[in-house]
């Protein structure tokens, strides 16, 4: 006996995807187009739930929304390669070793205008004399 339909309501407490969300990633395809109520409420399956917490868990993890498309279809493709899955994650952990290594130079540039700062009463400012050169 099949699952009964749940509404977007149900599908977002089951998943952790809010509603917005929900309809947001079946605009982009991310989630197939299910079947609506003859009042047009969408029903969702339990298939749809684990595709949802898939895009979720993959959102916590930072991928980007062109990532996710692809990770989804390796998922679903049970003839996939783990090659292709792990050259996306390999990609994904470049990047965000590149973005922590600009953050971190980031943080030592104002920490080191900070300290510069005589944090008093007086106009002259490192800080702004910085983001104006």
């Amino acid at each position: 006996m099949p699952d009964s339909p749940l509404n977007i309501g149900q599908a977002s407490a089951r998943s952790g995807v809010s509603a917005k969300m929900i309809r947001h990633y079946e605009s982009l395809g991310l989630l197939p187009v299910v079947q609506r109520t003859d009042a047009g409420y969408r029903q969702y399956g339990e298939r749809e739930v684990h595709t949802l917490r898939f895009i979720h868990r993959a959102r916590t993890l930072g991928f980007s929304m062109v990532e996710i498309a692809e990770l989804l279809k390796l998922w679903q493709n049970k003839r996939r390669a783990s090659a292709d899955v792990k050259r996306i994650a390999m990609a994904h952990v470049a990047d965000l070793e590149q973005r922590i290594a600009e953050m971190q130079s980031m943080k030592q540039t104002l920490t080191h205008l900070a300290h510069c700062c005589q944090g008093n009463s007086r106009p002259d400012c490192p800080i702004l004399t910085e983001l104006a050169a």
